[in-house]
């Protein structure tokens, strides 16, 4: 049996120079890889050997055997393929793409559930009331923690489970977020509030109540040290919300995880509105915060929300009353 590190097929070492050039640009390119392995897989039980014999009916034979409930996970099988493809014509290997079929169309998407500061209020006072138990030292403490940085700060639930001891910058009021989505790593500023909780977790680190004063051990860990996983936390706010029973608008998914991380989007977009300031020109300023690679991944995640929409009109009628006084002068 292969090692799994390694491409067998006669496609095997353009594979591994596609997957070298995508992560020479910061992509992480793990899923993607798997993805590639298995038509890896597939060209070596097919015993194809030359790339005449990869044709758009080979291609769709292919897609027809890893079967994709969703539309997402098929369009996103198909396009890393068609992706490495469009590698090799652009480098002449083949003269067409063999890519042919067309992606799925997604079903009708439900909008993420916006957590407004009355309802983040009421998930962080009922994280802070959890009792210790299980592994994970001072819980209610820790996850009230983890969830005001996730809605604060917008953090994906990866990169606050991977924060150590020596990413707090509490004479800077900043956190360095390593090994991120894209292997970039950058600076999130954070506000008094923030930096009072951190300090709190600072001092409960260096005390050695957690076994290890190390700045190199997890912030939030467990009692052997491990840090705490995102599928731990994940499982924790699925719980505390079914406590919460929080009305849930048409269209709108139940709470998930990652809805804080939308929540924080949504909520500086609003600021930005209330405050006056143009939204349309500062949306790089979100991006970076959010670590994304461009605006087009931000946009994803400004969900239309009632006061968003309130305070573009207002914005618009203020506008338009302006412009026509002008042209009545």
């Amino acid at each position: 049996m292969r090692a799994r590190h390694g491409f067998a097929s006669f496609l095997g070492p353009d594979i591994e120079h596609f997957i070298a050039h995508k992560r020479s640009a910061g992509r992480r390119f793990e899923t993607e890889e798997k993805s590639l392995r298995l038509l890896d897989d597939f060209l070596l039980e097919r015993r194809v050997c030359v790339l005449d014999a990869v044709t758009p009916a080979l291609i769709d034979e292919f897609l027809a055997s890893r079967p994709r409930s969703k539309p997402r996970s098929y369009n996103h099988l198909r396009c890393t393929i068609g992706r490495l493809f469009a590698y090799l014509v652009g480098h002449g290997k083949v003269s067409r793409n063999p890519l042919q079929s067309p992606p799925r169309r997604a079903r009708y998407q439900r909008s993420p559930f916006i957590f407004d500061q009355a309802a983040a209020r009421r998930l962080l006072a009922t994280a802070q009331a959890l009792a210790d138990r299980g592994g994970t030292l001072d819980r209610g403490s820790t996850y009230h923690l983890i969830f005001a940085i996730l809605y604060g700060l917008g953090l994906r639930v990866g990169e606050a489970c991977r924060l150590c001891v020596k990413d707090v910058d509490l004479d800077r009021r900043v956190l360095v977020i390593r090994q991120t989505k894209f292997y970039k790593s950058r600076l999130v500023p954070f506000g008094p509030k923030l930096e009072a909780l951190l300090r709190q977790q600072i001092v409960r680190c260096r005390t050695g109540l957690y076994g290890s004063a190390d700045p190199e051990t997890a912030l939030f860990r467990l009692k052997g040290g491990r840090a705490v996983s995102p599928g731990t936390v994940s499982i924790t706010f699925q719980q505390l919300v079914r406590r919460l029973h929080f009305m849930i608008p048409p269209g709108v998914s139940p709470p998930r995880l990652h809805d804080l991380r939308h929540s924080c989007a949504v909520g500086t977009l609003a600021r930005w509105y209330r405050d006056g300031d143009d939204p349309q020109a500062r949306l790089h300023i979100l991006s970076t915060f959010l670590g994304h690679v461009d605006i087009n991944s931000t946009a994803i995640y400004l969900t239309t929300t009632p006061e968003l929409l309130d305070l573009a009109n207002r914005r618009f009628e203020a506008f338009a009353a302006a412009t026509l006084r002008e042209g009545l002068a």
